[in-house]
């Protein structure tokens, strides 16, 4: 019986495991919002610490990397490790920002979502019509 246990367990880690790859290449979450004067982006990526969360922003491309440490004494006893350990996502933004010209200062982190603010200026003029 404990032939079988140990099998079952060693074949659960290696779910586990693929399960985790399969998010980290998948994962985070986007949603963005578009308004007359910012983008709102909002992504999920919970079990991060904001130490752990590293931002740039090049043109319309967005990249977040992100890696947490598992402590020493963890790594011997989990059984199942489906979380994210490693993000590392490029997004492109549905807006033009020039290169030099990415306005963007700061982004919040709480409770396992960041939220990141992107000025948007407008380009052209508005047309009245009569």
């Amino acid at each position: 019986m404990g032939l079988v246990k140990s099998m079952a367990n060693e074949m659960m880690k290696e779910i586990g495991n693929k399960s985790r790859e399969f998010y980290e290449f998948v994962l985070p979450p986007v949603d963005m919002h578009l308004d007359d004067d910012k983008l709102t982006v909002v992504i999920d990526i919970p079990g991060f610490e904001k130490k752990d969360i590293k931002l740039s922003i090049n043109a319309n491309i967005l990249s977040i990397q992100a890696c947490k440490e598992i402590p020493e004494q963890n790594k011997h006893s989990i059984i199942c490790n489906q979380r994210p350990n490693i993000i590392d996502k490029k997004i492109r933004l549905p807006i033009e920002l020039k290169k030099g010209e990415e306005s963007v200062n700061s982004a919040k982190y709480e409770q396992g979502v960041l939220t990141i603010i992107i000025p948007v200026q407008k380009h052209g003029k508005d047309i009245k019509i009569e």
